[in-house]
């Protein structure tokens, strides 16, 4: 079993949120304050794309507060995105035209190494783990 360790967590409740979720975030995998317009290097941008995608769908077709979580294990960092909407399930849209949007699971799933979903009695779930070096292994 690995034990995991929550690194930081971010509530959000409007889309305005999700600059800063990504400006934070990159501040916590790196230490450094992301530049206006600047990019983030490997995972840390990965990570930032995969964090504001889910969030995003969990502020379009959730509840609030979205609740995004990061975690630190021994061989990877894993995001957990938690919204209070228990009435859907989390779907792929791997067969919507790209320019219809809804394509944030496709993306964590290109971009990390697992993701996969769960529900408590109160919130959904949907969590992605990515390497904590860019050499990620290739399948």
């Amino acid at each position: 079993m690995v034990k995991a360790v929550e690194v930081h967590q971010w509530r959000l409740t409007t889309g305005a949120e999700l600059r800063e979720l990504r400006a934070s975030l990159h501040r916590t995998l790196t230490g450094n304050q992301l530049l206006d317009g600047e990019k983030l290097d490997d995972v840390p941008e990965q990570m930032a794309l995969v964090a504001t995608e889910l969030a995003t769908n969990a502020l379009r077709h959730g509840l609030p507060p979205t609740i995004v979580t990061l975690f630190s294990a021994d061989e990877c960092l894993l995001l957990d995105v938690a919204d209070h909407d228990l009435g859907t399930v989390p779907e792929l849209a791997d067969t919507r035209p790209a320019e219809s949007g809804g394509r944030g699971l496709l993306l964590a799933r290109q971009l990390s190494l697992d993701v996969g979903w769960y529900a408590t009695a109160t919130t959904k779930h949907i969590w992605a783990t990515f390497p904590r070096r860019a050499d990620r292994p290739t399948p």
